[in-house]
């Protein structure tokens, strides 16, 4: 089945992406493929997004990675969401941002605009004034005796993103949730459309301030691979590691949150004083605690001295000397256990289906980590660690191991930095890439396509969390309120990633 989808794909005008082509079809073409792609199970949906002329879809097949493109003169494309409902929120934030709709998509609600824009459609060609008052937004119903809402934001008691909430709740169950975003709104690709690539990069390493070096990775693959440009090995093997200080230190963070909010306040104060020592260890070293915008198409801004040798290595000494001590105290507690064992549970059947990836994905069987499939240098081909449970206890381990395979990469990094330039100089030419790089959350996907003097004429950065928000939606059914802050911050999607 996934090799008559790839003929049908490959049928389609190839249109120049690097390293992933992408292909043009007609709209009976579209209209098979959205049928093969029911069919097929083996297909993961990486995104769906748009410019004012086209709908794409990048899409996993096996190993292959490729994306499929349809013109829309009418307005108008077929929906994948009633074969693939990971496109639900894709399908109403194409139209939010662009005014095209899906035809026969299942929810044509809008996600991002709360009727408060000054237009319609920011990002089509000809955008529409927006008149009308803002609606008041529409939950999905629910049935039954004794339904009762509970909605909780956009504002919270922590100093936390806003995001609203709606609780259907009957008795102590959940029996429905939903998440409405779109607070934090920024028109992120707009700001970036017409930007020379190291200015647009600038706002790709703001997408998620938690993950700007894996967005900042991701959009400089996918310029270098428009370009035809590659970093020499030096620049990758920085990249990486900062990477992987990234990821420790957000893992130290969710896993202590976690920990917080089963009331163990004393693992979330240790966890966050090694969170704090590897911030430090990460500002001497390139000189900013997150390591935003270090990396840049072409390469990186910052080697590494002597001395951020050294304060790396302290950091990572401290974190790996106390973990296997915070690993036991979590196994050693009964109380722990009970909130965390079977709660939250996500069924390996929808991380497929959603293509969920990072640790919320692998805690559910599904073995997929960017940096070996379809990988990119340095990182060697591996296997990464998966367990079957899909629950908040699941996730929670998996972060542990994550944190133990981080160090080790840093160190294997840092012991053999090889030589190299730090930034190549980009031309000024046309061209089309994608990148796609494993943030703490999972991949991070960008798409480029640079007119001929190096501008940026149209863009799509894909935080993970679009694939997560709808599972915590689906772990959250049949628990009880009071543990939604455990498997929310189990998942812990990101708000600012899906504003765009």
């Amino acid at each position: 089945m996934s090799e008559a989808l790839l003929r049908l794909v490959r049928h389609g005008q190839e249109q120049g992406c690097r390293p992933h082509q992408r292909y043009l079809l007609d709209r009976g073409q579209w209209a098979a493929l959205v049928a093969e792609i029911g069919q097929a199970d083996g297909v993961a949906l990486l995104g769906l997004w748009a410019d004012p002329a086209q709908v794409h879809a990048a899409l996993m097949v096996e190993e292959a990675i490729l994306i499929a493109s349809c013109a829309v003169p009418e307005g108008r494309y077929g929906a994948l969401s009633p074969v693939r409902p990971g496109a639900v929120l894709f399908e109403r934030m194409i139209r939010d941002l662009w005014g095209l709709v899906a035809e026969g998509g299942v929810d044509q609600r809008p996600w991002l605009d709360h009727g408060r824009w000054p237009v319609l459609g920011p990002l089509a060609a000809r955008p529409a004034p927006n008149a009308m008052p803002p609606p008041q937004p529409v939950f999905l119903s629910v049935e039954g005796e004794g339904i009762h809402h509970i909605p909780v934001g956009p504002v919270h008691a922590g100093v936390i993103e806003p995001g609203h909430f709606r609780f259907h709740v009957q008795g102590e169950a959940v029996v429905r949730l939903e998440a409405r975003l779109g607070y934090l709104h920024k028109g992120h690709i707009g700001l970036m459309l017409g930007k020379p690539a190291r200015v647009a990069a600038r706002f790709a390493a703001r997408l998620s301030g938690d993950s700007t070096v894996a967005h900042s990775w991701a959009f400089a693959q996918g310029v270098e691979a428009a370009l035809g440009l590659e970093p020499s090995p030096r620049a990758l093997a920085l990249r990486a590691l900062m990477a992987e200080l990234e990821r420790l230190h957000n893992h130290l963070n969710d896993w202590g949150a976690l920990c917080n909010d089963a009331a163990f306040a004393w693992l979330h104060a240790r966890a966050g004083a090694l969170r704090e020592a590897v911030l430090r260890a990460a500002s001497a070293a390139f000189g900013h605690r997150l390591m935003m915008d270090r990396v840049v198409p072409g390469g990186v801004t910052d080697d590494l001295t002597p001395a951020g040798v050294a304060a790396i290595g302290a950091a990572l000494d401290a974190v790996e000397a106390e973990l296997p001590r915070l690993d036991s105290v979590y196994d050693g507690h009964a109380s722990l256990a009970d909130r965390m064992v079977g709660t939250g549970v996500i069924a390996s059947s929808l991380v497929r289906r959603f293509a969920a990836g990072g640790v919320v994905g692998r805690a559910s069987g599904r073995a997929v980590d960017a940096r070996h499939r379809p990988g990119y240098a340095p990182y060697p081909p591996a296997e990464p660690a998966v367990l079957a449970a899909g629950d908040v206890d699941a996730r929670a381990r998996l972060r542990m191991a994550e944190m133990q395979h981080s160090i080790r990469l840093a160190r294997g990094l840092m012991g053999s930095l090889p030589p190299g330039e730090l930034a190549l100089p980009l031309p000024q030419r046309g061209g089309e890439g994608l990148g796609l790089v494993e943030g703490f959350r999972g991949d991070c996907l960008h798409w480029v396509a640079l007119d001929d003097g190096g501008l940026v004429r149209a863009v799509f950065p894909r935080d993970p969390s679009w694939l997560l928000w709808p599972l915590l939606e689906a772990a959250i059914e049949g628990n009880i309120v009071a543990d939604f802050p455990l498997i929310n911050k189990s998942i812990n999607a990101s708000y600012s990633g899906v504003d765009l």
